[in-house]
């Protein structure tokens, strides 16, 4: 993407002021996306956008700066005025070290079956349409439906003067399906958003015409819902992308991110009982195939499986380098960013807890009256305090230890950790699910998962 030469001279002079280590993220991505309403595409695009990041670490701070002109004047100008606010944040300067031996390149790359242009726009076209179809084919309630499709593919090149230089290409498509049921006044959603790490091949694996029906399902049966009553209560979370409330009241807290600053309410906490013991959480972005899976994280450093929490205990969390430094610990793999434009920090990959030994009969058949949130949607969490609020998109009742009435309007509030020593039941129905993370360092793919869980006692709002 870049010849070694000018690589080099960047990074030499973006240190030639001091500092302990420079960086260049290179990136060339295109992407390729279709969106429809009502089963008629409103538009299609595609684009390319590509650019360099560069960072000088200096002790525990750093400089970030980018641009999107990589020709060797702009970027030589990018160094030298890199190096200039460098010099004015730092006392003195350090020796240069050698940046890159040929040794030491290494390159990876997903694997494409078949790729977008050779399936075609029409096809997948054609996919969104049978959705839409078969929304509306459920009930006259239906009375819009969006699908979008979207693909990604991502050239980067990561090098550095700790002597990385690793290459790599990363593959994403994901699609998107959405009904709204309408009776004149009230409207409620049914949606899904399954995506992969791959190329064509993954939508060719998808019942389109089922999902349209589900997505159309649960905005009808909300529809007629009746009002979710509040208090605390028992909760039953069902598995796949239940597994957000995980991911966002208590896995952004496990980020180096917050813990290396101490805005984390699981900051000094490694070895301590944080959750039930029941409870096991696993970062792994080396999953074949998955949304939030990659090579290399966007540091270079091969991406691993890390266990955050192991029969209850903390016993780690996810980090990236400069965030590393500060908690005088190795990088987990976990270094992530949007794109060139941001600096890189601790994200998460795939990130969920693992299946246990209750089966879903068990777990609802023990519960005599709670409910039970079987579609999670958005919400929000401070991960200083651990407080959040969440959404549920589809919910019912349990009564009597059975599923009962559907009920809309339903949120969950509380404390992550209150939420991680609150469960006490988890099943063996594991399934993952796909989202967008958002945080400093801009929107991620990210995997989360769960099979599903009871917590004993949350607080539901509820507007009955």
């Amino acid at each position: 993407m870049l010849n070694k030469h000018l690589v080099y001279d960047v990074l030499t002079i973006a240190m030639s002021t001091g500092g302990d280590m420079a960086e260049i993220f290179v990136e060339n991505t295109t992407s390729d996306s279709i969106n429809m309403l009502n089963g008629k595409v409103e538009k299609a695009n595609w684009g390319i956008d590509a650019g360099l990041g560069l960072r000088v670490i200096f002790g525990t701070s750093a400089i970030y700066a980018y641009t999107n002109n990589t020709r060797e004047e702009s970027l030589l100008k990018l160094a030298k005025n890199a190096a200039i606010a460098v010099k004015a944040s730092i006392a003195s300067g350090v020796p240069v070290r050698e940046v890159i031996s040929a040794s030491n390149m290494q390159k990876f790359a997903d694997s494409l079956t078949i790729s977008p242009e050779k399936a075609g726009k029409k096809s997948i076209a054609d996919m969104l349409r049978t959705a839409s179809c078969a929304s509306y084919e459920y009930d006259p309630l239906v009375t819009q439906t969006m699908g979008t499709y979207s693909h990604v593919a991502q050239d980067v090149l990561i090098a550095n003067t700790n002597g990385v230089w690793v290459e790599d290409r990363r593959i994403r498509t994901r699609v998107a399906l959405q009904a709204v049921a309408s009776d004149g006044g009230e409207k409620q959603t049914g949606f899904t958003a399954p995506g992969a790490k791959g190329g064509y091949e993954f939508l060719e694996n998808l019942d389109f015409s089922q999902m349209g029906i589900d997505v159309a399902k649960t905005a009808v049966t909300m529809l007629k819902a009746d009002l979710c009553p509040s208090g605390r209560m028992p909760v039953v979370i069902d598995n796949g992308f239940g597994g957000v409330l995980f991911h966002e009241a208590c896995a952004h807290s496990l980020e180096a991110t917050f813990v290396a600053k101490g805005a984390s309410t699981f900051a000094n906490k490694l070895g301590e009982q944080v959750a039930t013991s029941c409870v096991n959480a696993i970062d792994d972005g080396t999953l074949p195939g998955e949304w939030g899976s990659l090579n290399i994280d966007d540091e270079g450093t091969p991406t691993r499986r890390n266990v955050l929490i192991e029969n209850g205990i903390l016993k780690s969390y996810m980090v990236d380098y400069l965030n590393g430094l500060k908690m005088q610990t190795a990088s987990t793999g976990n270094a992530r960013r949007e794109s060139y434009r941001f600096a890189p920090t601790s994200r998460m990959t795939n990130t969920y807890i693992l299946p246990g030994s209750d089966t879903v009969e068990e777990i609802i058949a023990s519960t005599p009256e709670g409910l039970y949130a079987k579609q999670m949607g958005g919400g929000s969490v401070d991960p200083a305090s651990g407080d959040f609020n969440f959404a549920v998109l589809e919910g019912y009742m349990i009564r009597n230890g059975k599923i009962a009435e559907p009920v809309r309007g339903a949120t969950l509030i509380g404390k992550g950790h209150e939420i991680l020593t609150g469960i006490d039941r988890v099943a063996d129905n594991f399934l993952p699910g796909q989202g967008m993370c958002g945080s400093i360092s801009g929107s991620v793919p990210a995997n989360v998962g769960q099979p599903m869980i009871r917590v004993k006692e949350l607080t539901v709002g509820g507007r009955k």
